[in-house]
């Protein structure tokens, strides 16, 4: 079994890297500034490693076939970064200073612009229903990240309108390049819909582990402030479990609510959160979406690719930033 989950496709990963580099030059210096700017700050390649190991778990054998598409995914996910930023008014994202606190709103824009262009210029040579599961995964995250904003500050938003915010935020583009990379591959339909399904939860699992972490990290490791979530007033699954968990639960409530909280109100709320099982009934829920990830797997025949996988719902689950 291989030691890590991208073992099997470390060299891949890094040709990915270089495309990612190469495609965000522009004949505009400040436009490379920017774009370099958000993906040299770092991230955890998870989307087009995915999509890597969906390609060779089904025989994909030609990696020029892959590497284009995998740095696509990579490359529209870093112009949603910026654009999440501006909309959630974060300033800094992986321990760097948000593109449009550095280079300013107006800019930032551009450049997030720019780099969905970019993105999918790399996947033009696609044929259409490929084109269209990325372009439904594009718009599921622009749908999501409205069905958010309609929820903020809102303490009785619903444990299935929260999974259905990360579904399209964070699972569905994940699942994109799965799928993707799984018909690249030759996969049978009933081998692409497996690792879709396999992606899909992945995703949720991913995203529920980083709300926890949100609670339970520190700037070092996060990269940013922890308690941001709360801070913006985002529905979590942990904020939802707790809003709803009576007696102190009624105090975490009316700060929630409040438009503008202080640091001491951060302090209030984590430390509430860190003295019930709510994080770990969190982290249970996320270890559900994890095994279905790997229960997923079973029409995909065996291969070390296969052994990433599984590795990868693993460690998104234990992971600690």
């Amino acid at each position: 079994m291989p030691l890590s989950w991208d073992e099997p496709i470390s060299n891949e990963l890094k040709m990915v890297d270089d495309m990612i580099r190469h495609e965000v030059q522009s004949q505009e210096d400040l436009l490379t500034e920017i774009s370099l700017h958000i993906i040299g700050s770092g991230g955890k390649r998870i989307r087009p490693g995915v999509a890597l190991l969906a390609y060779h778990s089904v025989g994909g054998d030609d990696p020029e076939r892959i590497i284009g598409i995998s740095a696509a995914f990579e490359i529209i996910h870093s112009a949603t970064l910026i654009h999440d930023d501006i909309n959630d008014g974060g300033d800094t994202r992986r321990g760097v200073v948000a593109a449009y606190r550095k280079f300013g709103v107006q800019q930032a824009l551009i450049a997030g612009d720019f780099l969905f262009v970019r993105g999918f210029r790399l996947g033009g040579f696609l044929g259409q229903d490929l084109v269209d599961i990325i372009a439904d995964a594009c718009t599921s995250m622009a749908e999501s990240e409205i069905l958010q904003g309609r929820y903020e500050n809102d303490p009785s938003t619903p444990v299935d309108v929260y999974l259905e915010i990360i579904k399209g935020k964070t699972a569905m583009p994940i699942e994109a390049g799965a799928r993707t990379g799984a018909t690249l591959g030759g996969g049978s339909p009933e081998q692409v819909s497996a690792l879709g399904e396999y992606a899909l939860n992945l995703g949720m699992a991913f995203q529920i582990i980083d709300d926890v972490l949100d609670i339970t990290g520190n700037e070092d490791t996060l990269g940013k402030p922890r308690g941001m979530d709360f801070i913006e007033g985002k529905p979590t699954l942990p904020l939802i479990l707790a809003l709803n968990h009576g007696g102190n639960g009624t105090r975490l409530r009316k700060l929630f609510t409040k438009d503008e909280k202080t640091e001491e109100d951060v302090d209030e709320a984590v430390e509430y959160l860190l003295q019930t099982d709510i994080l770990e009934r969190s982290k249970e829920k996320a270890r559900e979406f994890s095994k279905r990830a790997v229960d997923a797997l079973d029409p995909i025949s065996e291969s070390e690719y296969k052994q990433g996988l599984t590795l990868l719902a693993e460690k998104v689950v234990d992971r600690e930033f």
